[in-house]
């Protein structure tokens, strides 16, 4: 009997993104083990897709696959959360500076769409902040019109994302303070930048943000909690 090959591919896609999405969002916890039976259970897939997600994982520095050993979720720590961000600073940047003059109205329509669901202000929690934030972002990787550009920070996107949901966990039941309208103003004043390609606007206020959104990561890992509430 033979197999349809893209539905194969279909099967381990669907793993990937939802096994990425339990690392992502701590339902698999850093350094935690992975069980390959009990994922096929919980997401009704074979093992082969399950092992080729796992395997996609482990280039992306999400999961260490130890012969012998087992499957772990990769730890966290300060010196990966540094040179993560060195990395993202740069290529963020570049994707904005390209951007300024690749992108098109369409793109910035969209964008404004998204930034319209952050209203009326106060009314926002983490998880739509994140959501806004992941949307933004990929709408600037894609008006930069570079697929390798774009595939690296598809790529980097949700280890940060990973360490973002570390910080909030950490905070507990003030992880809502965290959460500030001044977020979306800085998307705002990105967006503005990128209509009228102001290059070198656009480019200070998303390396500024980028640092921003490390400074409180790494102020939670450091236990600076009280740093990232308002005052």
């Amino acid at each position: 009997m033979s197999v349809n090959p893209t539905a194969h591919r279909s099967l381990s896609e669907q793993a990937y993104e939802l096994i990425r999405q339990k690392i992502v969002t701590l339902a698999l916890p850093p350094s935690s083990v992975v069980d390959e039976g009990q994922l096929q259970e919980e997401l009704n897939l074979g093992r082969t897709p399950i092992r080729e997600a796992l395997k996609r994982l482990e280039l992306e520095r999400l999961v260490n696959i130890i012969p012998r050993r087992g499957i772990f979720v990769t730890p966290i720590n300060l010196t990966d959360l540094q040179r993560l961000y060195e990395m993202r600073l740069e290529l963020e940047c570049m994707a904005t500076k390209l951007a300024t003059t690749r992108g098109t109205a369409n793109h910035w329509q969209e964008m404004e769409y998204v930034l319209k669901q952050a209203y009326p202000p106060g009314n926002i929690s983490p998880e739509q902040l994140i959501a806004i934030d992941d949307q933004c972002h990929r709408i600037i990787y894609k008006a930069a019109d570079n697929q390798f550009l774009e595939q690296t920070l598809m790529a980097l996107y949700p280890l940060s994302l990973r360490m973002w949901n570390v910080a909030l966990d950490k905070l507990g039941d003030n992880k809502e303070k965290v959460v500030k309208h001044e977020h979306i103003v800085e998307h705002e004043q990105i967006m503005a930048a990128l209509r009228e390609g102001a290059a070198t606007e656009a480019v200070a206020l998303m390396h500024g943000h980028i640092a921003a959104y490390q400074q409180y990561i790494e102020n939670a890992i450091l236990g600076k909690s009280a740093q990232l509430l308002p005052t």
